[in-house]
């Protein structure tokens, strides 16, 4: 197994007499959202030498780090606002970059399909050229997405990052120009991007809207008796490949420490399960009563039928795999529901 293991020490500094290694800076774009407050608490619980920075929106709920607004700095940006963003890298300045900012809710980019390549292109293209404007040598992590694969073959599976792209939603798009992108401006400047292609990731905090998260909170308000026990479900037949978002941050961080710049890795459980599937799960862990009904309204125009994923590639350059078992993370999820509603 061989690793390109990076060091993130920073040069000494003379504090109060005394020598120090000065701390290295991760900025997490989207650090209020899912997946950036697990990332940051990960940092924050398993690398002292590392300062969290991360990225808001005026609008941006911050009830997702609110027990670690004391351990981290935040900064306003927007990033379709290449000003906002100039400012914010020349005021940061950071050694790693976690970008997980985006719109990321496949449903929405039918609505808003120029929002969503604004939001996920733009503001990655406006990300890296701030960074060549100021000569830093950071490590770049980019989330992308398995929705890039989109129709995939019953041959294709499980899907390596050979695999050819056939997104078929406009969020898949703009995560292909994501991707691109990040590979474009590595060959070109030399920046050291590294592309992780995540699979579905879900645990607790998982906003309402994704499937889990929403077949969770309709679980946790049936048993409250605040809906009658009518759980309703879009398409049930798609296969996906789930990962516990806890693992998932523990893999970004990996990536950028072992990684190679340049590279993309599929970030994976390896296991499929349907949304049939998953759901039968979530109703096991509930003592209630629950009816299914199809509604609609949640069906899309097109929908991947399945998406497993090899992570062996990135297995073998960083020893990572998946720990948390999938009945773990839905307890888990299932129980953040319960607490809140």
């Amino acid at each position: 197994m061989s690793f390109e293991i990076r060091s993130f020490i920073k040069p000494l500094i003379q504090l109060e007499g005394v020598w120090k290694a000065a701390m290295a800076k991760a900025l997490i774009t989207g650090i209020t959202g899912f997946a950036g407050s697990h990332l940051a608490e990960w940092i924050l619980n398993n690398k002292k030498d590392v300062e969290v920075y991360g990225t808001y929106r005026l609008r941006s709920r911050m009830d997702h780090i609110l027990h670690i607004l004391n351990d981290i700095k935040t900064v306003e940006c927007e990033l379709k606002d290449s000003h906002s963003v100039d400012e914010m890298i020349n005021a940061v300045k950071p050694d790693i970059i976690f970008h997980l900012a985006a719109q990321s809710f496949v449903p929405t980019s039918w609505n808003s399909p120029a929002e969503t390549l604004l939001v996920n292109q733009i503001g990655q293209v406006n990300l890296f050229e701030a960074v060549l404007k100021y000569g830093l040598d950071c490590t770049i992590q980019i989330a992308c997405s398995s929705e890039e694969y989109g129709h995939v073959y019953p041959n294709e599976v499980p899907i390596t990052e050979d695999n050819p792209l056939r997104p078929l939603s406009p969020y898949a798009v703009s995560k292909v120009g994501q991707d691109f992108l990040g590979y474009q401006y590595f060959k070109s400047y030399g920046l050291k991007v590294i592309r992780t292609r995540t699979f579905n990731h879900t645990g607790p905090r998982r906003g309402e809207a994704f499937v889990t998260s929403n077949f969770a909170k309709q679980i946790a308000e049936i048993e409250k008796g605040r809906k009658a026990p009518i759980l309703y479900v879009g398409n049930l037949q798609a296969k996906r490949d789930f990962t516990d978002v806890r693992d998932v941050v523990r893999a970004y961080w990996l990536a950028v420490e072992r990684g190679i710049p340049g590279e993309v890795y599929n970030i994976a459980s390896g296991t499929t399960y349907s949304i049939q599937e998953m759901l039968e799960k979530l109703l096991r862990l509930s003592p209630a009563k629950i009816k299914i009904q199809q509604d609609q309204s949640r069906m899309r125009p097109s929908d991947v039928e399945i998406l497993l994923g090899d992570f062996d590639k990135f297995h073998r350059q960083t020893g990572w795999k998946p720990e948390i078992p999938f009945e773990q993370t839905l307890q888990d999820l299932l129980d953040y529901w319960r607490n809140r509603v």
